[in-house]
């Protein structure tokens, strides 16, 4: 089973997604949460700190993130277990440091988000709460 982590950074009633390019074999063309892979060693927080920074230039506050659940994808060797994380503090502005990847980010309004084509449609109903904590 792959391990994954996403972070939902939430400012103003909104969560920041980003496009994944039409060029990415897994999910192209779709919006999702940014994050990646649980590398060796790695705690879900580490990776979630780590793919952060590597993709959007930011750093997570690590005592203001909270577990929200997880998202399952996919079966036997190409089973996937998302864990969906709420991050409510970080330093810096996020930016798109990984063009290779994603070719969009934006803020995103929760009552925008099931208009959008998601990688995972139960993303609005588990971030609601998240995002109605900070109206």
């Amino acid at each position: 089973m792959h391990i994954v982590v996403c972070g939902a950074l939430v400012e103003n009633g909104a969560v920041l997604l980003v496009h994944r390019s039409p060029t990415r074999q897994a999910y192209p063309d779709l919006w999702d949460l940014p994050g990646g892979h649980v590398e060796a060693g790695e705690s879900d927080l580490q990776a979630l700190a780590r793919e952060m920074h590597e993709e959007l230039g930011v750093h997570i506050v690590a005592e203001s993130s909270a577990r929200l659940g997880d998202l399952h994808a996919g079966s036997g060797e190409d089973a996937v277990r998302v864990s969906v994380w709420h991050i409510r503090d970080w330093v810096g502005s996020p930016t798109n440091r990984a063009p290779q990847e994603h070719d969009d980010i934006a803020w995103v309004g929760i009552g925008d988000l099931g208009d959008l084509p998601l990688v995972f449609r139960a993303l609005p109903a588990l971030l609601e709460g998240a995002l109605s904590s900070q109206a």
